[in-house]
Order: structure tokens, then C-alpha cells, then sequence
């Protein structure tokens, strides 16, 4: 089974970097939706012959929050909104690649200095770990629409649910219990919100909302 984990590892690595390079909001959806299915997959793929109940739901849970309703209530408030595309991001997409780049090469080097109890667990699960919950984190401060902030925290939890799927083993369901819950807040209520700043602003860039705040400091 461990080369069918190093292809989801892999996998995900692309995705991360078609996420960093896509302007069209709907595919970036998709392919977190996608991303968050395979990690999901994972962890039965990484335990299996011997399945937990955990394990079992764990994967069930993240699959279908991250694979139908999360994406749903993106797509809902994508829709609301009546956006289709990302803003230039800071610095470019070509920029963001190469910070994709740079952060998956960090996140060997990180993963080189790590010593880990269990031998067993294969050689790209961590360092994709830490390149996902990088990503993720690069593309919440990056990005200026608010949609896709919350994408990028999504990316964050498949980070955390990846690294914690492997090394974890069957304990890991009150872990994504815990963070699916926060996950899942943090999306209703960022959905919500995008609908009242696009009702009050007719956009969601919060590049523009903050230079509206330093105005009406300014005055």
C-alpha cells in the first residue's frame, strides 16, 4: 500500500500547486474538494488490512464534508456573490508557484530534522503535510477575495488531516472531529459573511475593505 500512498501524496502536491496558479474560483473549489477526498481516502489506504472504526469514520466524515459540503457552500456563496474569478494575487501566480516551490523544499528540509517513532510511515506523507498546511497558509494571506481565504484554510485542515491520518492511526477521529467542527464553523460563517459584504459592498475584496477602514480612520 505504499505506493498507492506515495500517489496520493504526490497527487496532492499537484494540486497544490494548481490551486497557487488558477484564477477561476470554481476550479479551485473543485480541486480542494478533490484534495480533501483523496487525503480522506488515505487514511483507510495507509491502515488497511487493519481498519479501526475510527479510521473508518474518520474517513468517512472527511470525505463527505470536504468532497460535497463544504464545496456546496462555497459554491453557494460563490453564486451569492456573483464572482468567477481570483484578483491578481500578491506578487503574481507565477510568484505564487514558485512559493509553492519553495515551501514544499522547505518542507523536506523541516521533514529532515524531524525523528519520528514510527519507521513504518512512509517518506512523503510528512513533508506533503507540511507543504499543504503552507500552502494553505500562503494562500490566505496572499489572496484578496474572501472565498478564497476560506480555500486556503480548507487546504490548512487537509494539511493537518494528512500528517495526522498517518501517525495518529486510528486515534485520529477526535483529532478531525475537532477541527472538522472548527473547519466547518469557520466556512458557514465566512459564507455568510461574503453574502452581506457583497450586499453592502457589490464585492468581496478584502484588499478594497481594508483601505475603506484606513479611510475612515484617516478621517
Amino acid at each position: 500500500m505504499t505506493s498507492w500512498v506515495d500517489f496520493i501524496a504526490v497527487v496532492v502536491l499537484l494540486m497544490n500547486l494548481m490551486i497557487l496558479s488558477s484564477s477561476r474560483i470554481r476550479t479551485c473549489i473543485r480541486i480542494v474538494a478533490a484534495q480533501g477526498v483523496l487525503v480522506g481516502c488515505m487514511a483507510i489506504i495507509h491502515e488497511y488490512p487493519v481498519l479501526v472504526p475510527g479510521t473508518i469514520i474518520a474517513a468517512f466524515l472527511s470525505i463527505v464534508l470536504k468532497g460535497i459540503v463544504f464545496p456546496w457552500l462555497l459554491f453557494r456563496a460563490l453564486q451569492e456573490a456573483n464572482i468567477r474569478k481570483e484578483v491578481e494575487p500578491f506578487g503574481g501566480y507565477p510568484f505564487s508557484l514558485l512559493m509553492g516551490v519553495v515551501i514544499f523544499a522547505i518542507s523536506f528540509w523541516l521533514n529532515a530534522r524531524l525523528l519520528y517513532a514510527n519507521p513504518l510511515v512512509p517518506p512523503l506523507i510528512a513533508p506533503v503535510s507540511f507543504a499543504t498546511f503552507f500552502t494553505g497558509a500562503f494562500i490566505i494571506v496572499s489572496r484578496m477575495k474572501a472565498i478564497t481565504q476560506v480555500i486556503g484554510y480548507l487546504m490548512l485542515e487537509n494539511g493537518i488531516y494528512f500528517f495526522g491520518s498517518a501517525f495518529l492511526g486510528g486515534q485520529c477521529l477526535l483529532v478531525e472531529l475537532a477541527i472538522s467542527l472548527d473547519i466547518f464553523v469557520a466556512v458557514f460563517v465566512m459564507g455568510i459573511a461574503i453574502f452581506h459584504i457583497n450586499r453592502e459592498f457589490d464585492h468581496i475584496d478584502t484588499q478594497k475593505l481594508s483601505e475603506l477602514k484606513d479611510v475612515i480612520s484617516g478621517q
